[in-house]
């Protein structure tokens, strides 16, 4: 649980260099590597799960990896929540935005397809300094963080935050009026809507959001990639090409293409991907449970 004096030593934290701060998240992911046995058994399943290819002294490694940048993103967060427009706009570069304002110039909708990697605040809050956008808001369990998490998502610009059971049609009718959709559709939510597409070669629960919102709402679809980079270099956000020939009328092909270009990016820094989370806890009728640990004979 999140306490009212780790929020003061956040807040602190973030009058440091990001250099240094580096420094001290990579050693706070360390110790999480070590210790938080429960996140590092999701981890160690989930990357056993996509890099079959790799022997276990090569996944281990990976995961060491993950645990340094996860947490990093753990304190830099404090910067998205605290830190002054002026030293974000240093810290988070960002690649393309001309892409959506033309596309918004035209009067053409817009989703911005978000993968979760670590840096994913950086990119929300480099999107926010830019644009009014809408997204979908989850009500954290913890009031401190929940207070902190709204709080740093709301901070700049007019933002629309959604909770799910507000249903497509806020969604859609945010789009029409020019917000692009900051959308993160990359997680087991074990929705109504979601079905069984493969992500690095497992079937994997997939909210088929995309290709209906898109559809909907005759949004183009721009990719929004965020990169955190070594050191105190900071963060790139990066807007990509609108996706062509999308939504489809086949939209298990449309969400299959949606994994196989997650996958894709990925594997360009795939310590990054948020593998904490357990992005196969729900699985096809029959199929054993990944997650759950073997019990000795």
């Amino acid at each position: 649980m999140l306490s009212r004096a780790a929020v003061a030593l956040l807040w602190v934290l973030h009058f440091l260099p990001l250099s240094l701060l580096a420094v001290i998240g990579n050693g706070l992911g360390s110790l999480l590597f070590r210790f938080a046995k429960k996140r590092r058994h999701i981890v160690n399943t989930n990357l056993a799960l996509c890099f079959p290819e790799l022997d276990e002294t090569a996944r281990q490694t990976l995961a060491r990896k993950h645990f340094r940048v996860l947490g990093r993103s753990m304190l830099e967060r404090s910067l998205f929540w605290w830190a002054s427009r002026e030293r974000l706009m240093r810290i988070v570069r960002v690649e393309g935005e001309d892409k959506v304002h033309t596309l918004r110039a035209a009067g053409k909708p817009v989703m911005l397809l978000a993968p979760h990697f670590v840096g994913l605040d950086a990119g929300g809050v480099a999107v926010t300094m830019r644009f009014d956008i809408v997204s979908i808001y989850a009500e954290q369990s913890n009031p401190v963080f929940d207070k902190l998490l709204l709080g740093g998502r709301s901070r700049f610009g007019d933002q629309q935050l959604l909770s799910r059971r507000d249903g497509p049609r806020a969604s859609v009718k945010a789009m029409k009026s020019g917000r692009p959709f900051y959308y993160l559709p990359d997680m087991d939510f074990r929705a109504k809507d979601a079905i069984f597409v493969p992500f690095f070669g497992v079937p994997a629960s997939t909210i088929t959001g995309l290709s209906r919102l898109s559809r909907l709402a005759g949004a183009a679809v721009v990719p929004c990639v965020t990169r955190m980079l070594p050191g105190g270099e900071g963060y790139v956000v990066s807007f990509g090409d609108v996706w062509e020939n999308f939504p489809t009328e086949d939209v298990e092909a449309d969400t299959r293409r949606m994994n196989e270009w997650i996958e894709q990016v990925v594997r360009t820094m795939p310590e990054q991907y948020y593998w904490v989370h357990r992005r196969f806890k729900t699985r096809p009728p029959g199929e054993e449970r990944p997650y759950r640990k073997s019990t000795p004979a």
